[in-house]
């Protein structure tokens, strides 16, 4: 394994710290405490779940297959439950992967980013950017989030340290006119990779919403397809919260997968396992820190093998 990739584990793995203490380290003591296998294991086992907000309906899922599993393998110790959980979670993670290349031909890959303010969104935009900037590619950001000048300072700011290109109007301008802007002069430009920031609406914002899926229609136009992916920016720290955002985005936008930050600062990482299940989103990107770097494509079995390492020298196994 790459010196990269064992240096992700480990950021991902010292991330995960309060997680995987809420989570994994309770999972533990249960299996420890319970020697032997019965319902009332089982039962512990879904609150601690249910406690890390894996949420209800996803540890009832994951719990159940643990009994099947057990029951199929004919498991009598509770330490041997452990790793059919892992087992369970990994496979519950599975997803599409990120697009990173355009679905058409001349055309550039493009990504439409939303969320409510607060959640990393213009964040994950400069932090997007800067990757593709250093695979070699040409960046266009067009800051679509006109209603607050602060967020297309801030991007404008990552623009330049990322040495991408930026589209941005005067506070107030209408995102959907800044969105078919952006487009254009991405077609224009030979632009490789156009991301496009939106307003952080609140999603109670009927109004609000609406305009988002102008902006939406808008780019599928002038692309002549949809983007290649429509991501929502959720805050890992608002735990079951962050699914009532997800639904409402859903139901304004056709998302194509989820971007979870602040990993690192938050017990509530279970939520990473109910957003897949509840929105039926894969998770394709996750933050776990403030570095340009710590915005990762995310590995379903990495994540999952990091919730369940060992505090002393777990970036072995990998």
């Amino acid at each position: 394994m790459s010196e990269g990739r064992k240096s992700w584990f480990g950021r991902l793995k010292e991330g995960l710290t309060k997680t995987r203490a809420s989570l994994v380290g309770k999972v533990k003591e249960v299996l420890v405490r319970g020697g032997q296998i019965d319902e009332a294991l089982f039962e512990e086992l879904e609150e601690v779940l249910i406690q890390a907000d894996v949420g209800v309906e996803t540890s009832l899922e994951l719990i159940e297959e643990v009994r099947q599993k057990v029951r199929e393998r004919r498991i009598r110790e509770a330490q041997d439950v452990q790793p059919l959980l892992a087992e369970g979670m990994k496979a519950l993670l599975k997803g599409a992967p990120l697009a990173l290349q355009p679905a058409a031909p001349a055309s550039p890959l493009t990504y439409i980013v939303v969320g409510v303010n607060g959640a990393g969104k213009t964040t994950t935009v400069g932090k997007l950017a800067a990757r593709f900037v250093r695979e070699g590619r040409k960046v266009l950001i067009g800051a679509g989030d006109t209603f607050r000048a602060a967020a297309i300072d801030q991007l404008k700011v990552w623009a330049e340290r990322a040495g991408a290109d930026i589209l941005a109007q005067q506070p107030g301008s209408d995102p959907a006119a800044v969105a078919y802007d952006a487009v254009q002069a991405a077609k224009a430009r030979g632009t490789d990779v156009l991301i496009l920031d939106t307003a952080g609406r609140l999603q109670t914002k009927v109004n609000l919403m609406q305009e988002l899926g102008k902006v939406y229609r808008v780019v599928t136009r002038e692309l002549g397809r949809e983007p290649d992916e429509s991501l929502l920016v959720i805050d890992g720290t608002t735990g079951q919260n962050a699914l009532s955002q997800g639904r409402i985005f859903s139901e304004t936008v056709p998302l194509t997968g989820v971007v979870l930050t602040k990993l690192d600062g938050t017990a509530k990482g279970g939520v990473v396992l109910s957003v897949s299940r509840a929105l039926g989103l894969p998770v394709k990107l996750i933050g776990i820190g403030e570095g340009v770097d710590d915005l990762r494509e995310f590995d379903p079995d990495a994540f999952v093998d990091a919730l369940f390492a060992q505090d002393d020298n777990a970036s072995s196994r990998l």
